[in-house]
């Protein structure tokens, strides 16, 4: 494969990564390995936190590193480092070449096949530096955590408001001749209050988090709505032992979605360790859900031209009515499971569930009665067996309208039968993240209460 990356003429630290790249490869090949693969990047960010209108946390951060694997046939070691010196470079090389000699042999391993890499990158418009003084992001912070006190007399504590800001460069090359690099930016805004009258006291917070600083929702916006979510569980009360409809709000129905990637994943699938193992091409959802991965969309968090073996990516489903059509998998799953790697190392990218009705109001005028859960509290998925049990905190609805907070209760039942009983993806899709989902919900579990 001829050399191919998207480098920027006269960018000195790409230009910088790209020689510690050769430098490292070109030591690896001349201690004996048959192949190397790098990861290099660079970034720097700060963050600062405001907490009862006094600065708490005032940080800026530096980082560089260096990760290199080499093959001798199929034995693998891999060392790091954040020198960049010829030094340092040629003894993590060394370490690395030391530690693959005394590896056991497995056939799987090895660089991603060549016909597989990317060979175009496309500009994702993920990179957007925030040219933030300090002064200004503790202002900002400051501003956050007012709007939520002003907003309601009832907000007497917080445990914090926060503006953070990341940018990073990183390359990924190999012996085949790929190179590939990506240049990121993250910024965000957040706010976690405590609020209540007499012993009536709930937490609650809000977010945003944004490639381009420009697109984050105003500071004082996200102050109100931490305000207006911690204040909506006062009074929470519990709720009696049954069988109901569940309704997930987006900022956790994610969740939801990542057991399904666990389950079907390269390694859970060849460690036969999943309730979903030889279910491809089964009808594991309702026929009008689909779940696909979308990762070129601009300035999402989850775009990438490719993954982190340098394997391109491509829109593709995963769930099409209903009907599981493929898995997720790296090179390594991949050959275990006599598959083609689904340019997954390193995760998915923009996993999204198309929507299948209107908002989570439009959701709970259709359930009628039953929860929306906004928390999901502790962890007992058994992604073996299916078995799902979660302490939930939420709302109660009557007649296709809330009623009033619950608390102290559990959600159980089995992946299984929960995904067959997605009834409703709602419109209101929550952007912040790499899996972007509405509302759900599913037509019956089992809540423990009392």
């Amino acid at each position: 494969m001829s050399e191919s990356w998207n480098l920027k003429p006269g960018n000195q630290t790409e230009n910088t990564l790209l020689d510690v790249t050769e430098l490292a490869l070109e030591i690896a090949k001349s201690f004996g390995a048959t192949m190397a693969e790098m990861s290099i990047g660079k970034g720097q960010g700060m963050s600062v936190t405001v907490r009862n209108g006094d600065v708490e946390t005032v940080e800026r951060n530096r980082d560089k590193s260096l990760a290199i694997s080499v093959y001798f046939g199929h034995r693998n070691g891999t060392a790091t480092t954040t020198d960049f010196s010829r030094s340092a470079i040629e003894s993590s090389v060394r370490s690395a070449c030391n530690i693959a000699k005394y590896t056991e042999e497995d056939e799987y391993n090895g660089l991603a096949d060549v016909e597989l890499l990317a060979t175009e990158f496309p500009d994702l418009d993920l990179y957007h530096p925030w040219e933030l003084e300090m002064e200004e992001a503790i202002d900002m912070a400051l501003r956050c955590e007012s709007a939520a006190f002003s907003s309601d007399s009832r907000v007497s504590n917080t445990e914090g408001a926060s503006i953070s800001s990341h940018t990073g460069i990183d390359l990924y090359a190999n012996s085949h001749g790929f190179r590939g690099l990506s240049r990121s930016s993250r910024h965000s805004v957040g706010c976690s209050l405590i609020g209540g009258e007499g012993n009536d006291m709930q937490r609650d917070y809000w977010y945003d988090s944004k490639r381009d600083a420009k697109d984050l929702l105003t500071v004082e916006s996200v102050g109100k709505e931490a305000a207006n979510r911690t204040l909506r569980r006062l009074g929470a009360r519990k709720i009696k032992t049954g069988k109901y409809p569940v309704i997930y709000e987006p900022s956790i129905a994610s969740s939801l979605l990542g057991h399904l990637v666990s389950a079907i994943s390269g390694s859970s699938l060849y460690r036969k360790a999943s309730f979903l193992l030889d279910q491809k091409g089964e009808q594991i959802f309702p026929d009008n859900v689909r779940i696909h991965e979308q990762p070129h969309i601009l300035k999402a968090s989850g775009s990438s031209a490719f993954d982190s073996e340098g394997i391109a990516t491509s829109p593709r489903d995963i769930v099409n009515n209903g009907v599981l059509e493929d898995y997720v998998l790296s090179s390594y799953s991949a050959r275990k499971l006599g598959l083609v790697s689904t340019a997954n190392a390193g995760g998915t990218h923009n996993l999204t569930i198309d929507s299948t009705d209107g908002g989570l109001d439009e959701l709970i005028r259709s359930m009628g009665r039953g929860l929306v859960v906004s928390e999901l509290i502790g962890f007992g998925v058994n992604t073996v067996t299916g078995d799902y049990s979660r302490g939930a905190f939420g709302f109660w609805v009557e007649n296709g309208e809330i009623q009033y907070p619950v608390q102290e209760f559990t959600i159980a039942g089995n992946l299984t039968d929960m995904f067959r009983g997605f009834a409703a993806i709602g419109s209101d899709v929550d952007l912040r993240g790499s899996t972007r989902t509405g509302s759900i919900l599913i037509d019956n579990m089992t809540v423990a209460g009392e």
